[in-house]
């Protein structure tokens, strides 16, 4: 008897490993990234209910189980244990009854506030906008709503009595919800897009809500608001804080299209006030594709927090030439603020579980960068990580997914003070106008060494340079075998350049 369960479970065991590894070979597209998230198949957008629960993040994420284009919005989940490697979960929460499932939070609730834990343990608790179209003369409507799980995620129940919030309009949505210490209870911070506000209320059940305060209008104000979220970050790694407001604007980003803004400021659990003048814009990414990223709730305490993004623009979103699949994640970013002659600013990193992917190192310091390039031709990587530290004053660029006048371009202009990344000559861009595009960034380094990060993974560029004071983000199509990197530098002399530069392995491979 022993025997026979003992063959039976080899061969459960075998089978599980074969569907994982027949699974696995459905993410090896040649834009498909491979240490940045995107869905199996069908259209993804923002993501959603980001929570860190009992070992595991949880990625929830606006998805279309029927189509590679948007609609029938409902909530994708993945999860991780290392923000690497992601198993795709069935769907968590689905349009039903014509109300789709858009933008929203997932808390942990520890107290079981809601009512909806069982056996006194903690649960997890979505809270979401739900969208009705309008139809028939009758107008969109927008409320928000709840759904909870008690077994860590993988199935969810929509609370009997949604609405928890309703307006009756018709845009009023992306709540981001966290508990506050300082009230004893639930905040949410939620979308006014036409009116370019942030609704602040208070909940001790997350049933009944009362309206606590309002921002806005602020800072940029084109297009919608979208997607805010509020977070507590220390202030030069000390035990001084400030509060971060992230609001995301479509149209009205820097460069085009949607984009992100920030205001640096205190929240005393009630009222957000911004601590620099209401036309003060500052922005989280400087590239064409960071949208609705969102902070992690239930992040360990002591941890740094983490933001996700969606990569991506809404002018082009729909056209990208990209299948089964259409739409993916930022890499996952650690959060920090920093003072600096200006006032505070937000520093955002690749979280550090990144260098676990590292495999294959490029180690090069010197001043001659033909002997560079030299050592460079032995490297035809899709997926890497480059780090280099390059002399101030100094007009330099790296030609990334080179081949025969092809490539995209990311560097410093020393004349201009720009931190830039030109896809003018990336390869595929002829789907939308608006692709093609040269972002630029205030980078005015003066005599300091300028440091990039540069994260490439197939169809994706992520630039953070000088530690994570700047963060520029930007899609690329390279044609088939533009795997070249070259570096060049324009000055009268030569200066000395650090480059560390690491093939990055697969994350869709079984974390060991």
């Amino acid at each position: 008897m022993k025997r026979c369960a003992l063959i039976l479970l080899a061969v459960s065991w075998l089978g599980a490993y074969a569907q994982q590894t027949r699974d696995l070979s459905g993410y090896d597209q040649p834009y498909r990234p491979q240490f940045h998230f995107s869905p199996r198949q069908h259209w993804t957008n923002d993501p959603n209910g980001v929570v860190y629960f009992q070992g595991e993040y949880h990625l929830f994420y606006q998805y279309n189980p029927f189509g590679d284009v948007w609609g029938h919005m409902s909530w994708g989940h993945a999860v991780s244990r290392d923000l690497l490697h992601w198993e795709e979960l069935p769907v968590a929460l689905r349009e039903e009854d014509g109300i789709m499932i858009f933008t929203g939070s997932t808390v942990v609730d520890e107290r079981n506030t809601s009512g909806f834990c069982l056996d006194a343990q903690p649960c997890l608790v979505a809270v979401y906008t739900g969208h009705t179209p309008e139809a028939g003369g009758r107008p969109a409507l927008q409320t928000q709503n709840l759904a909870y799980s008690n077994d860590r995620g993988r199935t969810w129940t929509k609370y009997r009595e949604n609405p928890v919030l309703n307006l009756k309009l018709s845009d009023f949505r992306d709540p981001d919800v966290f508990w506050s210490k300082a009230m004893r209870q639930w905040v949410m911070a939620v979308a006014l897009p036409n009116d370019h506000k942030v609704l602040f209320y208070g909940s001790g059940d997350l049933k009944e809500w009362e309206k606590l305060s309002e921002f806005g209008p602020a800072g940029a104000t084109g297009g919608q608001w979208e997607c805010p979220t509020l977070v507590e970050l220390p202030v030069d790694g000390t035990q001084r804080t400030r509060w971060v407001l992230k609001v995301g604007l479509n149209p009205g980003g820097l460069q085009g299209g949607s984009g992100e803004q920030y205001f640096i400021g205190t929240f005393d659990g009630t009222r957000f006030v911004n601590d620099n003048p209401s036309s003060t814009m500052l922005w989280t990414d400087y590239g064409k594709d960071c949208y609705c990223a969102l902070e992690f709730n239930g992040i360990p305490r002591g941890e740094d927090a983490v933001m996700i993004g969606w990569m991506n623009n809404w002018q082009y979103a729909d056209k990208l030439p990209t299948s089964p699949w259409r739409g993916q994640m930022t890499v996952p970013r650690s959060l920090g603020l920093q003072t600096f002659p200006e006032g505070i600013r937000l520093i955002q990193q690749p979280v550090t579980t990144l260098a676990r992917l590292r495999d294959r190192h490029v180690e090069w310091r010197g001043t001659n960068v033909a002997a560079l390039n030299q050592v460079l031709k032995g490297f035809n990587e899709r997926s890497f990580e480059l780090r280099t530290t390059v002399a101030g004053g100094v007009t330099f660029g790296w030609k990334l997914f080179a081949t025969d006048g092809v490539y995209t371009e990311a560097g410093y202009d020393a004349s201009r003070g720009e931190l830039f990344v030109d896809r003018t000559h990336s390869g595929v861009t002829g789907f939308s106008p608006d692709f093609p595009a040269r972002t630029m960034a205030p980078l005015a380094s003066g005599n300091a060494p300028v440091s990039l990060t540069i994260l490439a993974d197939r169809s994706t560029i992520e630039v953070f340079a000088q530690g994570g004071r700047l963060a520029m983000t930007n899609l690329v199509y390279p044609p088939a075998g533009a795997r070249a990197i070259e570096f060049y530098a324009r000055g009268n002399q030569p200066s000395p350049i650090a480059v560390d530069l690491w093939d990055l392995r697969s994350g869709w491979a079984p974390l060991q």
